[in-house]
């Protein structure tokens, strides 16, 4: 049974700057969001309701790079891509071949699979852009000398 949690002006505050964004922030910058709206928060004070918020999954905490952990609110499965050029985090949906795929495994496999994750990484599509456009250039470059 799901306690009821009191009412937290940060933790809201972190919420709704979270739902907000699609770029999955690190805690850092939130604090640096969140700090503009409640300037006596502490860093402390940001992780403590962001561990609380990803033990109640109404957020995700995502640990890609290595680094630094990123959070998403979107709570929905779908699977994330990292971008290897700018290290951008991005969601991805989750294709209706897979879906069926993990209806298949939860009636061959004897235990009970509650959820995967999945992250995906490679170049994103402003990255290739930036890299083809680099390319195109240094080809126009080249001809003109």
């Amino acid at each position: 049974m799901e306690t009821k949690l009191k009412r937290s002006r940060q933790r809201e505050s972190i919420l709704s700057f979270l739902m907000t964004r699609q770029d999955h922030p690190t805690a850092d910058i939130i604090y640096e969001h969140v700090r503009k709206e409640i300037p006596n928060i502490s860093l402390g004070t940001v992780y403590r309701n962001l561990a609380l918020l990803t033990e109640r999954g109404e957020i995700i905490k995502l640990t890609l790079d290595g680094i630094c952990d990123r959070y998403d609110a979107t709570t929905t499965p779908h699977f994330h891509f990292q971008c290897s050029c700018c290290k951008g985090v991005s969601d991805m949906p989750i294709p209706d071949d897979f879906t069926n795929t993990l209806n298949t495994l939860n009636n061959t496999f004897h235990g009970i699979i509650e959820g995967c994750t999945s992250y995906f990484y490679g170049i994103c599509p402003d990255c290739k852009q930036k890299n083809q456009d680099s390319i195109h250039s240094q080809n126009l470059a080249e001809k003109n000398h």
